[in-house]
């Protein structure tokens, strides 16, 4: 009954079922009763003794009820009378607040000194128009737990609380998604073979519900997610092979400061600089099966499987001051202070394709560093290889001549080069000019000459896995590489005004300054035609594998794409809109 101060009529509407045991009770009569103690609201918020007088129309009103209905047992009228008399009486006590956003504009509320954190949540809400926000003390004490009692919070009548807003966030493994916002509760949903024929995903975080309060990160390998929460422990769920258990280390998850992922394991990093990791192999940055982390100090952790990185003893003494790490599917490469590089790693998955290292080295798999690699600024990585760019502009590539290894062709046009993106087996760099350069293989974007011409005043590239998708200055989009995004021809017309774009494995969805979506490439995840009605005002998209979430700008969430990779998210939208 507490909840009906404030409450809206959506709110009222879930206590009606109580009261159905009333025999012969007139609901219509009886939700004028409520409507007139709704009505009373402000006059209670502003003067506790107005109680009295919604004490007497409640009263009034339950006794012409009585009057209307002589077969009904006296009794039970009786007993609902008594129970409303005495809410009546405890809601005399009210606790008075301030609630004021960042900018200086405040309103006044009152609610029961009973009231919990999630009422004070929902004024709020109704009183700035914002799903999405967290309440903040005046002594600066963070309100996480939305069941904890106001009074054990420590408000006190007066108080001013500061109102924070803030838009949901996204983790995602290869088939779920995991929602959240300021922590107060987490929602996950997709691959709907949960337990069935197939492993976890993540999609199911029931049995850690209750324990996922005040999370401030979450990360996710390919089957399971690790929440952060805002004492610094860290609750994990999902697939217990890929990193879902963390029960073994739980004892030493503890002052978390940051998590890193690879698709198979979790790393956490302590406030002393220590790592505590889980899952089937050990990283932070990481390879195929390998974890590497750089340590206060400069220096560089290496854990997992020796042949993916996991052995960085050959190298030990050279790894210091590192600022930067990147990484193949089986070698790590690192950029030190000086800008100089070291790299460790093995040609496992070489010998695997290619039968033996000699043959795997004629063909220009290394991860040996070229001699004339020095003052290193940034390394990307394609899936066998390397490319650095330096101070003066240039780029220096090894590793896999088919992957991206290989750079002698386009070697003199790489000049003032700003940023290097990569699909899985090719490169593209954008030069100061606007200009595009792009080597390795044709078919995963390493050729762009059909669209040479139109890359003219390229301020950013998206890749997926087998192509590129350049926003120039002007909002427009060029694609190239495989049919699996790198045509976007039947969508030209619209990708005007894009300010965003996301990708999937093979597909890619942008965001135009009004807030709509354009998608295109292989099915999952490139056609959007289903929800296109829904897709306005979006404000933030993320992707799994084979599926896109969008974030609208009400708060509310849309999806598309393959229903096992969480492209169907309606199991989960009332939960949503309840955060």
């Amino acid at each position: 009954m507490n909840e009906l101060i404030g409450a809206s009529p959506v709110r009222v509407g879930r206590f009606r079922p109580a009261f159905e045991e009333l025999p012969g009770l007139d609901f219509k009569t009886f939700d004028h009763a409520f409507d007139s103690f709704r009505a009373a609201r402000e006059a209670l918020a502003a003067n506790a003794q107005k109680c009295e007088s919604l004490h007497q129309t409640i009263s009034r009103q339950l006794s012409d009820l009585q009057s209307a209905r002589p077969n009904v047992d006296p009794h039970v009228f009786k007993v609902s009378f008594s129970s409303i008399q005495q809410k009546t009486i405890w809601f005399s006590k009210m606790l008075s607040v301030t609630l004021a956003l960042p900018s200086g504009h405040a309103v006044s509320a009152s609610v029961p000194q009973s009231s919990k954190v999630v009422d004070l949540k929902n004024l709020a809400q109704d009183a700035f128009n914002m799903p999405f926000l967290r309440l903040v003390t005046a002594e600066g004490r963070i309100l996480a737990d939305s069941m904890e009692q106001l009074q054990a919070a420590g408000l006190q009548d007066g108080d001013r609380v500061t109102v924070l807003g803030g838009q949901p966030k996204l983790a995602v493994t290869e088939r779920a998604f995991a929602l959240w916002t300021f922590g107060d509760r987490v929602v996950t949903w997709g691959s709907p073979d949960h337990g069935q024929s197939g492993p976890e995903y993540g999609e199911d975080s029931s049995a850690v519900q209750d324990q996922l309060r005040g999370v401030e990160q979450i990360q996710a390998t390919a089957t399971a997610f690790a929440a952060i929460l805002e004492d610094g422990s860290v609750i994990a769920w999902g697939d217990e092979s890929f990193g879902g258990d963390c029960s073994e280390v739980q004892a030493q998850l503890r002052n978390v400061k940051q998590i890193q992922a690879t698709a198979t394991a979790f790393a956490a990093i302590l406030e002393d600089g220590s790592v505590i990791s889980w899952g089937n192999v050990k990283q932070i940055q990481s390879t195929k099966y390998a974890f590497a982390a750089i340590l206060e100090d400069g220096s560089v952790v290496t854990w997992g499987e020796p042949n993916y990185g996991g052995d960085s003893s050959a190298v030990y003494d050279q790894l210091r001051d590192v600022q930067q790490l990147q990484a193949t599917e089986q070698a790590f490469a690192a950029i030190l202070e000086d800008g100089s590089v070291v790299t460790w790693g093995d040609l496992a998955d070489y010998i695997n394709e290619f039968g033996d290292a000699e043959t795997a080295r004629e063909l220009g798999y290394s991860c040996g560093v070229p001699e004339q690699l020095r003052n290193a600024r940034q390394v990307q990585a394609t899936k066998y290889a390397f490319a650095a760019i330096l101070e003066d502009g240039s780029v220096v590539t090894w590793g896999g001549q088919d992957d991206g290894g290989d750079s002698s062709a386009v070697q003199d046009q790489l000049r003032c080069v700003q940023q290097v993106q990569a699909t899985r087996h090719a490169f593209a760099a954008v030069l100061e000019d606007g200009s595009v350069v792009t080597w390795g293989s044709a078919h995963h974007g390493g050729n762009s000459s059909a669209v040479q011409n139109q890359l003219c005043n390229v301020q950013q590239i998206q890749a997926n896995g087998y192509a590129f998708a350049a926003i120039l200055k002007d909002g427009s989009v060029v694609t190239w590489g495989s049919e699996w995004g790198g045509d976007s021809s039947a969508v030209q017309d619209q990708l005007q005004n894009v300010k965003q774009i996301q990708a999937t494995r093979h597909a890619f969805a942008a965001i135009l300054e009004d807030g709509s979506v354009v998608t295109w490439g292989r099915d999952y995840g490139g056609d959007s035609s289903e929800v296109q009605a829904q897709l306005r005002k979006v404000q933030l998209i993320q992707a799994t594998g084979y599926a896109f979430a969008a974030i609208l700008e009400d708060g509310s969430l849309v999806t598309w794409g393959h229903v096992a990779w969480g492209g169907d998210s309606s199991a989960v939208q009332e939960q949503i809109a309840s955060l």
